[in-house]
């Protein structure tokens, strides 16, 4: 029986999101010129503020802008990999790697559970030790490049939750993990926390932290 440890990417793990500087990134590297489409990302995110699209077509419309309609994993492969080799370098939590440390020498299973495209998550969650990654798939296309398109679900609130249930269904674990202790900065995590048998809250905002206290749940500064 596995003990599992759940971790949030975004602002818990690391300190700043990744998704928009992954995009940035991308553009920079592999074709600049691409930085003229920023005031379209800047309006497509003022849409998403207004509730005109959802955070899953704010996603596709900002890569479609940024990285392209689509692309081979060989092109971006090394795309990923300097991207996960300056996170790891400049934007992870000092909390966030003590956690990972004790929480691996307790013998936990570490998944990292995150809205975040798995395309650049998988290489983060590697390069910090994690076992498995639950996140944002990419449709790949019979032409063998990834596309401008979510596979299936943003994995974002309630559908994350999902995600990390279909997830153990499908695992060696169903019916057989442990204690699960899961860790995120915002309340959108709320079903995964009451999911969990050991919720932290780690840097909370307000309202996580309004409900953290309500629930008497952990709540720790990683810095």
């Amino acid at each position: 029986m596995s003990d599992l440890a759940v971790y949030d990417l975004d602002r818990t793990v690391t300190r700043r999101a990744t998704y928009t500087p992954f995009l940035l990134h991308c553009a920079m590297r592999r074709a600049p010129w691409r930085l003229l489409f920023v005031p379209l990302v800047i309006g497509s995110m003022l849409a998403y503020v207004a509730q005109l699209i959802d955070r899953a077509r704010l996603k596709e419309i900002n890569h479609h802008l940024l990285l392209g309609a689509k692309i081979h994993p060989r092109e971006l492969r090394p795309l990923v990999e300097s991207f996960a080799d300056k996170q790891v370098a400049t934007n992870i939590r000092p909390g966030a790697r003590k956690a990972i440390a004790r929480d691996k020498a307790e013998g936990r299973r570490l998944v990292l559970a995150t809205a975040s495209y798995r395309l650049y998550a998988d290489a983060i969650a590697e390069r910090l030790g994690f076992d498995d990654v639950i996140g944002t798939g990419s449709v790949i296309g019979l032409d063998e490049r990834v596309h401008a398109k979510i596979a299936g679900e943003n994995a974002y609130g309630e559908a994350k939750m999902r995600m990390i249930a279909d997830w153990v269904e499908k695992s060696e674990i169903k019916d057989a993990h442990g204690h699960v202790r899961f860790y995120s900065d915002h309340v959108s995590d709320r079903p995964a926390f009451d999911w969990a048998d050991e919720p932290v809250a780690v840097n909370p905002h307000g309202k996580l932290r309004r409900l953290a206290e309500e629930r008497g749940w952990a709540i720790e500064d990683w810095g």
